[in-house]
């Protein structure tokens, strides 16, 4: 009679690596059916291979991506920048191509590749910079007192006729404030009895119709006690050639 208290035990199954062989997963060229297991020196090698000519696509690739990106900047590069001075208002800028920095600008970008855009923004930088650093005129008359603008119309009027056009346009600048118009009517009144000038000077240049106005107005031509005769034939002559230039 059987013992009801026996325990019986289901087989155990086992594996016979040698039987099973190579795995799925296992290349033939990775197995070693001699030794029935990986060719752990045909994977490494395979594998080192692998990285190599991964590594060397990889350079390629990028250098093709630098390659593309630097046509594509010198694309966009123009065979010479055109020099465009953005307006600014109640302001007058004299900038040319001729100029040292317009010219250090250009060579830089194009040397950088830039566009004419970004040239464009360069020069604009430029501008707002030197524009930022100009005196306000309205503060600069209001520093003159009540005679502000009649001061420095006056100082204005004088430099046109005592001066030759490049000594004028170094006055101009020193008469952009206050004080550069307080040096000029000292200088002025220094010379207010000086010969006229021989040489040719802004006005006989360039007179307008306010100049000529002026110098009507003026003790030289009009003030019998101070009439000067050389100061006299310099207006007739000015107003002769301005005669002359509108007919």
């Amino acid at each position: 009679m059987a013992d009801d208290n026996v325990e019986v035990s289901a087989p155990i199954a086992t594996i016979d690596v040698a039987d099973e062989g190579r795995p799925e997963y296992v290349q033939e060229k990775f197995w070693d059916n001699n030794a029935n297991k990986v060719n752990l020196e045909n994977l490494a090698s395979s594998y080192n291979s692998l990285e190599t000519k991964l590594g060397s696509r990889t350079e390629d690739l990028t250098k093709q991506i630098r390659e593309d990106i630097a046509n594509e900047k010198l694309s966009s590069v123009p065979e010479s920048y055109k020099l465009n001075v953005p307006e600014i208002e109640n302001t007058s800028l004299s900038i040319d191509e001729e100029m040292p920095i317009v010219k250090w600008w250009s060579e830089t970008a194009k040397n950088a590749g830039l566009s004419q855009e970004q040239y464009d923004s360069g020069v604009k930088a430029f501008v707002d910079n030197a524009v930022a650093n100009l005196p306000d005129s309205n503060m600069e008359i209001q520093k003159l007192g009540d005679s502000g603008k009649a001061r420095i119309e006056a100082t204005e009027l004088w430099s046109k006729k005592n001066l030759s056009p490049e000594s004028y346009s170094a006055m101009s600048n020193l008469a952009s404030t206050a004080e550069g118009v307080k040096a000029l009517e000292e200088i002025m009144t220094l010379n207010k009895d000086t010969a006229m000038p021989s040489s040719s000077t802004q006005i006989d240049s360039q007179a307008t119709q306010d100049d000529l106005k002026a110098m009507l107005n003026d003790p030289r031509y009009w003030d019998s006690s101070r009439r000067d005769p050389g100061y006299v034939r310099r207006v007739t002559e000015l107003y002769e050639k301005a005669e002359n230039s509108r007919s």
